[in-house]
């Protein structure tokens, strides 16, 4: 019987570049989910001049900014992140909806790994625990995602 054939990604990726897309709204939070991203792929052996940071004004933002990062070829994969807190209208339930959507297109169409980073919580404690507090940091997660699924791909592609 013949050995299963089982292909896992790693988080080395040798010189890749990596273009982390961030919203400026809610700043306070977004700023510590970049830092997280930053410092697990420096952690991981990326260089930091192969690692840019575009912002964009919200989360329904990025969508269009990672197609275009994407379009223009400035990185290997793009780690998305943002922070949508609910508030006392349906905006929060259009904008995350139209975010997620948007980023999973755009790494489908594209078959170029987007990394999705993006918070969506029902208050500002929440969020906060979700950047470096005591749930983790989700910009820490955006990025090993981002730096296995560009190995397996890379392995698949093989």
């Amino acid at each position: 019987m013949s050995e299963i054939k089982i292909i896992e990604g790693n988080l080395s990726v040798g010189n890749a570049k990596f273009v982390i897309v961030a919203s400026r709204f809610n700043h306070f939070v977004v700023e510590n989910l970049i830092q997280g991203a930053v410092d697990t792929l420096q952690r991981h052996n990326v260089n930091a001049a192969n690692i840019s940071v575009v912002r964009v004004p919200g989360a329904f933002e990025l969508p269009l900014a990672a197609q275009q990062i994407i379009d223009n070829k400035l990185g290997d994969a793009v780690i998305a992140l943002g922070a949508v807190i609910r508030g006392g209208t349906p905006h929060f339930e259009y904008v995350c909806a139209e975010c997620t959507r948007g980023l999973g297109q755009v790494a489908l169409t594209s078959r170029v790994p987007v990394a999705f980073g993006v918070l969506t919580t029902d208050d500002i404690e929440q969020a906060m625990d979700r950047a470096g507090g005591k749930v983790g940091n989700k910009g820490e997660e955006a990025a090993m995602a981002a730096l296995e699924m560009l190995s397996v791909l890379k392995e698949i592609n093989a």
